[in-house]
Protein backbone atom coordinates (compact mmCIF):
# COMPACT_ATOMS: atom_id res chain seq x y z
CA UNK A 1 0.00 0.00 0.00
CA UNK A 2 1.19 3.30 -0.90
CA UNK A 3 -0.11 6.94 -0.92
CA UNK A 4 -2.08 6.51 -3.66
CA UNK A 5 -4.74 4.24 -2.07
CA UNK A 6 -5.34 6.75 0.73
CA UNK A 7 -5.03 9.86 -1.56
CA UNK A 8 -7.69 8.07 -3.60
CA UNK A 9 -10.16 7.43 -0.43
CA UNK A 10 -9.98 11.11 0.72
CA UNK A 11 -11.20 11.95 -2.76
CA UNK A 12 -14.05 9.31 -2.66
CA UNK A 13 -15.31 11.18 0.60
CA UNK A 14 -13.20 9.21 2.96
CA UNK A 15 -13.23 10.58 6.72
CA UNK A 16 -10.32 12.88 7.95
CA UNK A 17 -7.91 11.41 10.92
CA UNK A 18 -8.42 14.01 13.77
CA UNK A 19 -5.23 15.27 13.09
CA UNK A 20 -6.46 16.52 9.77
CA UNK A 21 -9.45 17.49 10.79
CA UNK A 22 -7.81 19.82 13.33
CA UNK A 23 -5.68 21.28 10.28
CA UNK A 24 -8.65 21.85 8.32
CA UNK A 25 -10.39 23.97 10.66
CA UNK A 26 -7.30 26.11 10.55
CA UNK A 27 -7.59 26.81 7.03
CA UNK A 28 -11.23 28.37 7.50
CA UNK A 29 -11.80 32.27 7.35
CA UNK A 30 -9.83 33.52 9.95
CA UNK A 31 -10.41 36.96 11.66
CA UNK A 32 -7.46 39.67 11.96
CA UNK A 33 -7.26 38.90 15.93
CA UNK A 34 -7.93 35.31 14.90
CA UNK A 35 -5.03 35.34 12.91
CA UNK A 36 -2.69 36.73 15.02
CA UNK A 37 -3.26 34.41 17.50
CA UNK A 38 -2.72 31.52 15.52
CA UNK A 39 0.88 33.41 14.51
CA UNK A 40 1.40 33.27 17.74
CA UNK A 41 0.58 29.98 18.63
CA UNK A 42 3.10 29.38 15.55
CA UNK A 43 5.74 31.28 16.77
CA UNK A 44 5.64 29.65 20.39
CA UNK A 45 5.68 26.11 18.70
CA UNK A 46 8.73 26.66 16.26
CA UNK A 47 10.66 27.89 19.18
CA UNK A 48 10.15 25.11 21.44
CA UNK A 49 11.08 22.57 18.07
CA UNK A 50 13.72 24.62 16.47
CA UNK A 51 15.18 27.24 18.91
CA UNK A 52 16.10 30.40 17.03
CA UNK A 53 17.93 28.98 14.10
CA UNK A 54 17.19 29.23 10.46
CA UNK A 55 18.47 26.92 8.00
CA UNK A 56 20.42 28.52 4.47
CA UNK A 57 20.59 26.77 0.89
CA UNK A 58 21.19 27.60 -2.15
CA UNK A 59 19.67 26.04 -5.25
CA UNK A 60 22.39 25.15 -7.70
CA UNK A 61 20.70 24.78 -11.20
CA UNK A 62 22.91 21.60 -13.23
CA UNK A 63 20.51 21.77 -16.75
CA UNK A 64 17.36 23.55 -18.21
CA UNK A 65 16.82 20.59 -20.15
CA UNK A 66 13.35 19.38 -20.08
CA UNK A 67 11.62 16.34 -22.05
CA UNK A 68 8.08 16.95 -20.31
CA UNK A 69 5.44 19.46 -21.25
CA UNK A 70 4.35 21.26 -17.88
CA UNK A 71 2.54 24.43 -18.67
CA UNK A 72 3.28 26.53 -15.53
CA UNK A 73 7.45 25.50 -16.07
CA UNK A 74 10.04 27.94 -17.65
CA UNK A 75 11.91 24.62 -18.44
CA UNK A 76 8.98 23.18 -20.40
CA UNK A 77 9.42 21.08 -23.68
CA UNK A 78 8.02 23.20 -25.53
CA UNK A 79 9.20 26.45 -24.65
CA UNK A 80 12.14 28.00 -27.18
CA UNK A 81 14.49 28.75 -24.06
CA UNK A 82 18.05 29.05 -24.33
CA UNK A 83 19.46 25.84 -22.40
CA UNK A 84 22.73 24.05 -21.29
CA UNK A 85 23.50 21.12 -19.05
CA UNK A 86 26.69 22.10 -16.76
CA UNK A 87 29.81 19.81 -16.81
CA UNK A 88 30.88 18.03 -13.73
CA UNK A 89 33.87 20.66 -13.30
CA UNK A 90 31.41 23.36 -14.45
CA UNK A 91 29.20 22.26 -10.95
CA UNK A 92 31.97 22.14 -8.76
CA UNK A 93 32.79 25.72 -9.48
CA UNK A 94 29.44 26.95 -9.02
CA UNK A 95 29.60 24.98 -5.09
CA UNK A 96 32.81 26.60 -5.24
CA UNK A 97 31.54 30.26 -5.34
CA UNK A 98 28.59 29.18 -3.20
CA UNK A 99 30.82 27.73 -0.97
CA UNK A 100 32.87 30.69 -0.19
CA UNK A 101 29.95 32.94 0.47
CA UNK A 102 29.19 30.18 2.90
CA UNK A 103 26.42 28.20 1.95
CA UNK A 104 27.03 24.58 3.31
CA UNK A 105 23.64 23.12 1.65
CA UNK A 106 23.03 22.83 -1.60
CA UNK A 107 20.27 21.50 -3.85
CA UNK A 108 21.04 20.17 -7.26
CA UNK A 109 18.23 21.01 -8.93
CA UNK A 110 17.56 19.74 -12.74
CA UNK A 111 14.63 19.70 -15.78
CA UNK A 112 13.68 15.87 -16.48
CA UNK A 113 16.01 14.56 -19.78
CA UNK A 114 17.72 11.22 -18.93
CA UNK A 115 19.97 11.91 -22.08
CA UNK A 116 21.41 15.21 -20.26
CA UNK A 117 20.48 14.09 -16.97
CA UNK A 118 21.03 10.28 -15.58
CA UNK A 119 22.02 9.06 -12.21
CA UNK A 120 25.44 8.35 -13.59
CA UNK A 121 25.61 12.53 -13.95
CA UNK A 122 24.09 12.84 -10.94
CA UNK A 123 26.49 10.87 -9.06
CA UNK A 124 29.56 12.11 -10.53
CA UNK A 125 28.63 15.61 -9.14
CA UNK A 126 28.04 14.84 -5.87
CA UNK A 127 31.34 13.20 -5.64
CA UNK A 128 32.63 16.20 -7.04
CA UNK A 129 30.92 18.15 -4.39
CA UNK A 130 30.97 15.97 -1.28
CA UNK A 131 34.57 16.81 0.27
CA UNK A 132 33.62 20.15 0.57
CA UNK A 133 29.63 20.62 0.80
CA UNK A 134 28.76 18.59 3.64
CA UNK A 135 24.79 18.94 2.76
CA UNK A 136 23.93 17.60 -0.56
CA UNK A 137 20.43 16.91 -1.80
CA UNK A 138 18.48 16.97 -5.22
CA UNK A 139 15.21 17.84 -6.78
CA UNK A 140 15.31 16.02 -9.95
CA UNK A 141 13.30 13.92 -12.17
CA UNK A 142 11.66 10.98 -9.59
CA UNK A 143 13.22 7.60 -10.22
CA UNK A 144 13.07 4.06 -9.23
CA UNK A 145 14.54 3.08 -6.03
CA UNK A 146 17.76 1.35 -7.58
CA UNK A 147 18.64 4.38 -9.36
CA UNK A 148 18.39 6.62 -6.24
CA UNK A 149 21.08 4.08 -4.06
CA UNK A 150 24.04 5.06 -5.86
CA UNK A 151 23.06 8.26 -5.44
CA UNK A 152 22.61 8.02 -1.55
CA UNK A 153 26.41 6.38 -1.39
CA UNK A 154 27.57 9.44 -3.13
CA UNK A 155 26.83 11.56 -0.51
CA UNK A 156 23.19 12.80 -1.35
CA UNK A 157 21.08 12.96 1.75
CA UNK A 158 17.99 14.68 0.94
CA UNK A 159 15.68 14.17 -1.59
CA UNK A 160 12.92 16.70 -3.09
CA UNK A 161 10.03 16.26 -5.13
CA UNK A 162 6.61 17.95 -4.97
CA UNK A 163 3.56 17.02 -6.62
CA UNK A 164 3.14 20.07 -7.88
CA UNK A 165 -0.51 19.50 -7.33
CA UNK A 166 -2.58 16.90 -5.74
CA UNK A 167 -5.79 17.75 -7.51
CA UNK A 168 -5.88 14.62 -11.06
CA UNK A 169 -7.76 16.96 -13.05
CA UNK A 170 -5.80 19.43 -13.06
CA UNK A 171 -2.15 17.62 -13.00
CA UNK A 172 -3.67 15.94 -16.21
CA UNK A 173 -4.23 19.33 -17.85
CA UNK A 174 -1.03 20.75 -16.99
CA UNK A 175 1.11 17.67 -17.54
CA UNK A 176 0.17 17.05 -21.64
CA UNK A 177 3.75 15.16 -22.19
CA UNK A 178 6.69 13.28 -20.82
CA UNK A 179 6.86 10.59 -18.13
CA UNK A 180 5.82 13.57 -15.62
CA UNK A 181 2.35 12.67 -16.93
CA UNK A 182 2.11 9.29 -14.95
CA UNK A 183 0.50 11.01 -11.44
CA UNK A 184 0.66 7.93 -9.13
CA UNK A 185 4.49 7.82 -10.05
CA UNK A 186 5.13 11.25 -8.78
CA UNK A 187 3.09 10.60 -5.75
CA UNK A 188 4.88 7.49 -4.69
CA UNK A 189 8.37 8.81 -5.16
CA UNK A 190 9.14 9.86 -1.53
CA UNK A 191 8.33 6.44 -0.66
CA UNK A 192 11.01 4.99 -3.07
CA UNK A 193 13.38 7.31 -2.25
CA UNK A 194 13.06 6.40 1.57
CA UNK A 195 14.10 2.91 0.75
CA UNK A 196 17.10 4.26 -0.55
CA UNK A 197 18.02 5.63 2.44
CA UNK A 198 17.36 9.49 2.24
CA UNK A 199 18.26 10.89 5.58
CA UNK A 200 15.79 14.05 4.67
CA UNK A 201 12.70 14.16 2.59
CA UNK A 202 10.62 17.33 0.73
CA UNK A 203 7.30 17.49 -0.45
CA UNK A 204 5.21 20.26 -1.65
CA UNK A 205 2.61 21.63 -4.31
CA UNK A 206 2.80 24.42 -6.42
CA UNK A 207 -0.02 27.57 -5.26
CA UNK A 208 -1.77 28.84 -7.85
CA UNK A 209 -2.73 25.26 -10.11
CA UNK A 210 -5.88 24.21 -8.39
CA UNK A 211 -8.08 25.52 -4.84
CA UNK A 212 -5.10 26.22 -2.46
CA UNK A 213 -7.23 24.83 0.60
CA UNK A 214 -7.96 21.38 -1.12
CA UNK A 215 -4.60 21.47 -2.02
CA UNK A 216 -2.87 22.00 1.46
CA UNK A 217 -5.30 19.37 3.14
CA UNK A 218 -3.83 16.93 0.39
CA UNK A 219 -0.84 17.83 1.29
CA UNK A 220 -0.78 17.43 5.10
CA UNK A 221 -2.17 14.26 4.37
CA UNK A 222 0.47 12.53 2.43
CA UNK A 223 3.00 14.42 5.50
CA UNK A 224 0.79 12.64 8.03
CA UNK A 225 0.88 9.09 5.78
CA UNK A 226 4.83 9.77 5.17
CA UNK A 227 5.76 10.61 9.14
CA UNK A 228 3.81 7.40 10.32
CA UNK A 229 5.12 5.14 7.11
CA UNK A 230 8.48 6.55 6.87
CA UNK A 231 9.58 7.45 10.34
CA UNK A 232 13.10 7.18 10.11
CA UNK A 233 13.10 10.10 7.75
CA UNK A 234 12.96 13.70 8.99
CA UNK A 235 10.37 15.95 6.38
CA UNK A 236 10.31 19.37 4.64
CA UNK A 237 7.24 21.03 3.05
CA UNK A 238 6.94 23.81 1.06
CA UNK A 239 4.37 25.82 -0.86
CA UNK A 240 5.69 27.81 -3.54
CA UNK A 241 3.56 30.35 -5.00
CA UNK A 242 4.01 30.62 -8.98
CA UNK A 243 5.86 33.49 -10.18
CA UNK A 244 6.26 34.53 -13.76
CA UNK A 245 8.11 32.17 -16.09
CA UNK A 246 8.72 31.67 -19.77
CA UNK A 247 5.77 30.17 -21.67
CA UNK A 248 3.86 33.29 -19.89
CA UNK A 249 1.73 31.35 -17.93
CA UNK A 250 -0.83 32.98 -15.12
CA UNK A 251 -2.22 31.03 -12.14
CA UNK A 252 -6.00 31.14 -12.28
CA UNK A 253 -6.15 29.80 -8.14
CA UNK A 254 -4.75 32.74 -6.00
CA UNK A 255 -3.78 32.94 -2.57
CA UNK A 256 -2.93 35.92 -0.94
CA UNK A 257 -0.61 36.96 1.39
CA UNK A 258 -3.09 36.11 4.61
CA UNK A 259 -3.90 33.24 3.33
CA UNK A 260 -0.29 32.33 2.53
CA UNK A 261 0.63 32.83 6.51
CA UNK A 262 -2.48 31.34 8.00
CA UNK A 263 -1.53 28.01 5.94
CA UNK A 264 2.54 28.17 6.87
CA UNK A 265 0.87 29.03 10.57
CA UNK A 266 -1.27 26.05 10.19
CA UNK A 267 1.21 23.34 9.14
CA UNK A 268 3.43 24.69 11.90
CA UNK A 269 0.64 24.01 14.76
CA UNK A 270 -0.14 20.80 13.44
CA UNK A 271 3.03 18.82 12.52
CA UNK A 272 5.42 20.89 15.22
CA UNK A 273 8.47 18.78 14.24
CA UNK A 274 8.47 19.14 10.28
CA UNK A 275 10.36 21.68 8.57
CA UNK A 276 9.06 24.73 5.87
CA UNK A 277 11.00 26.09 3.38
CA UNK A 278 10.62 29.83 1.98
CA UNK A 279 12.16 30.59 -1.40
CA UNK A 280 13.14 33.43 -2.64
CA UNK A 281 9.59 33.13 -5.15
CA UNK A 282 8.13 35.34 -1.79
CA UNK A 283 8.86 39.30 -1.92
CA UNK A 284 11.65 40.79 0.62
CA UNK A 285 8.90 42.27 2.93
CA UNK A 286 7.04 38.81 2.88
CA UNK A 287 9.89 37.02 3.72
CA UNK A 288 10.91 39.23 6.85
CA UNK A 289 7.27 38.64 8.32
CA UNK A 290 7.83 35.26 7.89
CA UNK A 291 11.15 34.18 9.36
CA UNK A 292 9.79 34.75 12.73
CA UNK A 293 6.41 32.55 12.28
CA UNK A 294 7.57 29.40 11.61
CA UNK A 295 9.79 29.02 8.82
CA UNK A 296 13.26 27.40 9.39
CA UNK A 297 14.86 26.81 6.10
CA UNK A 298 15.45 29.12 3.22
CA UNK A 299 16.83 29.77 0.21
CA UNK A 300 18.87 33.04 -0.39
CA UNK A 301 20.60 34.59 -2.81
CA UNK A 302 19.28 32.36 -5.81
CA UNK A 303 19.81 31.78 -9.33
CA UNK A 304 17.26 29.59 -11.43
CA UNK A 305 19.15 29.10 -14.44
CA UNK A 306 22.18 26.88 -14.99
CA UNK A 307 25.52 28.99 -14.34
CA UNK A 308 23.86 31.46 -12.64
CA UNK A 309 26.23 32.05 -10.12
CA UNK A 310 29.74 32.44 -11.85
CA UNK A 311 28.29 32.43 -15.78
CA UNK A 312 29.59 28.48 -16.40
CA UNK A 313 28.02 26.96 -18.90
CA UNK A 314 27.77 29.83 -21.66
CA UNK A 315 29.72 28.43 -23.80
CA UNK A 316 27.26 25.90 -24.94
CA UNK A 317 24.32 27.81 -24.99
CA UNK A 318 21.58 26.18 -27.17
CA UNK A 319 18.27 25.51 -28.24
CA UNK A 320 16.17 22.10 -28.24
CA UNK A 321 13.53 21.72 -30.71
CA UNK A 322 11.23 18.20 -30.27
CA UNK A 323 14.18 16.94 -28.11
CA UNK A 324 17.09 17.41 -30.83
CA UNK A 325 19.55 20.54 -29.99
CA UNK A 326 19.40 23.35 -32.25
CA UNK A 327 22.90 25.05 -32.01
CA UNK A 328 22.30 29.58 -31.78
CA UNK A 329 22.61 32.00 -34.92
CA UNK A 330 25.12 34.17 -34.20
CA UNK A 331 23.05 36.88 -34.25
CA UNK A 332 20.62 35.12 -31.59
CA UNK A 333 19.64 37.38 -28.50
CA UNK A 334 21.23 36.33 -25.41
CA UNK A 335 19.14 36.77 -21.90
CA UNK A 336 18.46 35.13 -18.59
CA UNK A 337 14.81 35.12 -17.15
CA UNK A 338 16.52 35.56 -13.60
CA UNK A 339 18.96 38.10 -14.66
CA UNK A 340 21.95 35.99 -13.78
CA UNK A 341 25.46 35.90 -15.45
CA UNK A 342 24.67 32.93 -17.77
CA UNK A 343 22.69 33.53 -21.01
CA UNK A 344 20.43 30.44 -19.83
CA UNK A 345 16.95 30.69 -19.55
CA UNK A 346 15.64 30.75 -15.77
CA UNK A 347 12.96 28.71 -14.10
CA UNK A 348 11.33 31.35 -12.96
CA UNK A 349 12.24 34.92 -11.80
CA UNK A 350 12.91 35.12 -8.25
CA UNK A 351 11.13 38.23 -5.98
CA UNK A 352 13.80 38.35 -3.12
CA UNK A 353 16.95 39.61 -4.70
CA UNK A 354 19.19 40.16 -1.52
CA UNK A 355 22.62 38.41 -1.27
CA UNK A 356 23.02 35.40 1.20
CA UNK A 357 24.52 37.73 3.93
CA UNK A 358 22.48 40.42 4.00
CA UNK A 359 19.90 37.61 4.34
CA UNK A 360 21.92 36.40 7.15
CA UNK A 361 22.56 40.06 8.83
CA UNK A 362 18.48 40.81 8.62
CA UNK A 363 18.01 37.67 10.70
CA UNK A 364 20.67 38.59 13.54
CA UNK A 365 18.87 41.66 13.88
CA UNK A 366 15.69 40.27 14.13
CA UNK A 367 17.05 37.58 16.88
CA UNK A 368 17.40 34.59 14.52
CA UNK A 369 20.67 32.73 13.82
CA UNK A 370 21.35 31.70 10.75
CA UNK A 371 22.67 27.96 10.16
CA UNK A 372 24.96 27.08 7.18
CA UNK A 373 25.28 23.43 8.00
CA UNK A 374 24.32 21.41 10.48
CA UNK A 375 25.49 18.36 9.95
CA UNK A 376 28.31 16.45 8.79
CA UNK A 377 28.73 12.76 7.29
CA UNK A 378 31.57 12.25 10.16
CA UNK A 379 28.64 11.71 12.29
CA UNK A 380 27.82 8.03 10.53
CA UNK A 381 31.49 7.26 10.39
CA UNK A 382 32.10 4.64 12.60
CA UNK A 383 35.69 5.59 14.93
CA UNK A 384 38.57 3.88 12.75
CA UNK A 385 41.41 2.27 13.70
CA UNK A 386 44.17 5.38 13.68
CA UNK A 387 41.49 7.18 15.61
CA UNK A 388 41.69 4.20 18.52
CA UNK A 389 45.49 3.72 18.20
CA UNK A 390 46.17 6.84 20.64
CA UNK A 391 43.57 6.04 22.89
CA UNK A 392 44.76 2.46 23.46
CA UNK A 393 48.32 3.76 23.41
CA UNK A 394 47.62 5.87 26.23
CA UNK A 395 45.37 3.10 28.02
CA UNK A 396 48.42 0.62 27.57
CA UNK A 397 50.51 3.14 29.26
CA UNK A 398 48.53 3.67 32.40
CA UNK A 399 48.39 0.12 32.73
CA UNK A 400 52.11 -0.43 33.12
CA UNK A 401 53.04 2.04 35.24
CA UNK A 402 49.99 1.69 37.46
Amino acid sequence: MSFVSQLNALDAGAPLSPLLTGFRSLLEPLSREELESLAARSVTTTRRNFGRTMRLFAPLYLSNECVNNCSYCGFSRDNPILRTTLTVPQVEKEARHLSQLGFRHILLVAGEHPRFVSEGYLADCLSALRDFIPTLAIEVGPMETPEYEPLVRSGCEGLVVYQETYDRAAYAAYHTAGPKKDFDWRLECPERGYAAGFRRIGIGALVGLADWRTEVLRLAAHLEYLLRTCWKATFTISLPRLRPAAGGFQPEHAMSDAEFVQTLCAFRVCFPQVGIVLSTRESESLRNALFPLGITSISAGSHTEPGGYTGEGSNDVHLTVKGRRVELEPETPRSSCSGGATNATGQFDIADERSAGEVASYLREIGLEPVWKDWDSAILSTVSEREKEPFLAGSDSLLLTS
